[in-house]
């Protein structure tokens, strides 16, 4: 295996588990928790191991074990301490710690065993719900931290939209109303962060509805098409990165200029830069949502789950 990160500083741990780098230069004095290797100028380094146990003592004291306590064990006694916990409680906090050990060993078997012991109890909605939607936003941290590269990201976005599509194929077939509306999925020209999209375009698919899903960087003049055909859709787009939020009002402008063109034809928007959008630049026709539970709640049942 090759690892494009083996050494982390001080600061990538405090990233990665949480635990502020005082507490432990504290703990690492007090208790001889980690053992650092340490540079000519005397900056500590630390390797994956070390970074597994911090993370499994973020997990224990988390859970409210006191350090003194988590210190006197050794380290295989702290990941059966971890195994336990995880067993009897809630599992998703320890997955997440896990994914991120993933990430950084670019281990995709340690992903798919972390995949099916979660899934196996709360289905794949409840993953992406409950485990990859907290560690994306993790994720988008430790990015603007530099506590991991593109390579990271990559790697592990990929393995999540695996898990997606797999599941998407398998809701394609399902039954629809003919009188249900339809939902034009698409993402703002140069955005191509996909996975939230594909997540939606599952959960619609699920309760039945029409969608029809466009993808990524997509033109605002091509999204006329439907309605001339005499549909009147919902347009649902989500922003991450384009437009910015400084262009978000030109967007909304030029979507109801080209698309809209009047207020019959509804835009939803979801994402992070969507957020920062002001009610004030917002037509009638166009509403942001918290997220993709809250928009889905606005779609009634119309199949079995």
């Amino acid at each position: 295996m090759i690892l494009v990160k083996s050494k982390f500083s001080i600061k990538d741990l405090e990233n990665l588990s949480g635990i502020k780098s005082h507490t432990i230069r504290i703990w690492e004095k007090r208790y001889n928790l980690l053992e650092p290797n340490r540079t000519d100028t005397n900056i500590r380094t630390y390797d994956l191991d070390s970074l597994r146990k911090i993370l499994n003592v973020s997990y224990l004291k988390n859970a409210g074990i006191k350090i003194s306590t988590i210190a006197s064990l050794t380290t295989e006694d702290i990941e059966t301490q971890v195994r336990s916990l995880a067993v009897r409680n809630n599992k998703n906090d320890h997955a997440i710690q896990e994914l991120k050990l993933s990430m950084m060993n670019f281990d995709q078997f340690m992903f798919q065993r972390v995949y099916d012991s979660v899934i196996k109890e709360i289905g794949f909605s409840g993953v992406f719900y409950d485990l990859f939607i907290p560690f994306l936003e993790e994720l988008g941290f430790l990015w603007q931290s530099k506590t991991i590269n593109i390579a990271h990201e990559h790697f592990i976005s990929h393995l999540i939209k695996q898990k997606v599509l797999v599941n998407l194929e398998r809701v394609q077939n399902q039954k629809i109303k003919e009188n249900e509306n339809l939902y034009i999925l698409f993402l703002p020209e140069n955005e191509v962060h996909d996975l939230g999209l594909l997540f939606l375009n599952y959960e619609l698919l699920k309760k039945g509805c029409k969608t029809v899903y466009l993808g990524a960087s997509m033109l605002l003049e091509a999204l006329p098409y439907f309605k001339n055909k005499g549909i009147s859709p919902i347009y649902i787009t989500y922003i991450t990165v384009q437009p910015t939020e400084k262009e978000a009002p030109s967007f909304l402008k030029k979507f109801n200029r080209k698309v809209a063109q009047k207020d019959d034809v509804e835009l939803w928007l979801l994402g992070h830069l969507a957020q920062k959008i002001k009610t004030k630049d917002l037509s009638d026709n166009q509403r942001v949502f918290r997220g993709i539970s809250e928009l889905m709640n606005k779609i009634p049942q119309l199949v079995e789950a």
